[in-house]
């Protein structure tokens, strides 16, 4: 897979969106990927203890993992709702058994993780499974915005919890993890993200499709938040 530099990764310095500002509909993105009546500006929320880089700038980020195929499309907008282009997005979450590549006896694994450069339309697209669900925690794909050398935004990205109970009750693998004890409602960090957070789903015959539009807002300083109450939840399983 072709490889970012560590220049290209632009560093991990956070100055980053602390807000929830509401935007009008008439400023929204012409592309954009919601029918939504506002645009807002996404908080910043706890970057949780799993980020590495791999420097993987790839779409397809599964390595060949098993779960329900999704298409990840994420839009990042300025506080006047304008694309932003170049920016650099990372994500990760764990795969459909609730594991973290690089961790608990997958270190040196890299699936569920990769980066994306943001077209002239501030979109990037990845292809991806649906996120499965871990102790503690509910239901999230968590994600980087790297503007430029120092201006970041960590957040996380929620799904609504009847698309989840679905699909985990339903589709092979997740049917074999049980007894999900975590919802968005008794998530501490799903709360402090709130509704800019939650990603609009689409069903297609085989797949789901995730789209959620990032607000940033360039100039906004980072609270530097690592943690909430209902955190980052117990270890996910180890190999």
């Amino acid at each position: 897979m072709p490889q970012i530099t560590r220049r290209e990764a632009m560093g991990l310095l956070a100055v980053t969106v602390a807000g929830g500002a509401l935007l009008p509909r008439s400023a929204f993105a012409q592309e954009s990927l919601m029918d939504a009546d506002v645009c807002v500006i996404v908080p910043e929320v706890t970057e949780g203890p799993y980020y590495f880089d791999p420097a993987l700038l790839r779409a397809d980020i599964t390595e060949g993992r098993p779960g329900l195929p999704m298409t990840l499309q994420m839009q990042v907008v300025d506080q006047g709702c304008t694309p932003i282009a170049d920016a650099r997005i990372d994500v990760w979450h764990c795969d459909a058994d609730g594991i973290y590549s690089g961790y608990n006896g997958y270190e040196g694994e890299t699936f569920m993780r990769g980066t994306q450069m943001s077209d002239a339309d501030g979109m990037v697209t990845f292809s991806t499974v649906y996120p499965g669900w871990y102790r503690g925690r509910t239901t999230h794909i968590h994600f980087k915005v790297f503007l430029n050398e120092t201006t970041v935004l960590t957040g996380q990205i929620f799904f609504p919890d009847e698309v989840s109970e679905r699909v985990y009750a339903t589709v092979a693998p997740y049917t074999t993890h049980t007894n999900r004890d975590t919802f968005n409602n008794e998530d501490g960090i799903a709360q402090q993200a709130g509704a800019a957070s939650v990603a609009s789903v689409e069903q297609t015959a085989e797949a789901y499709t995730a789209k959620l539009v990032v607000g940033v807002d360039p100039n906004a300083v980072s609270t530097g938040q690592m943690g909430f109450p209902g955190g980052p939840g117990a270890p996910p399983p180890a190999a």
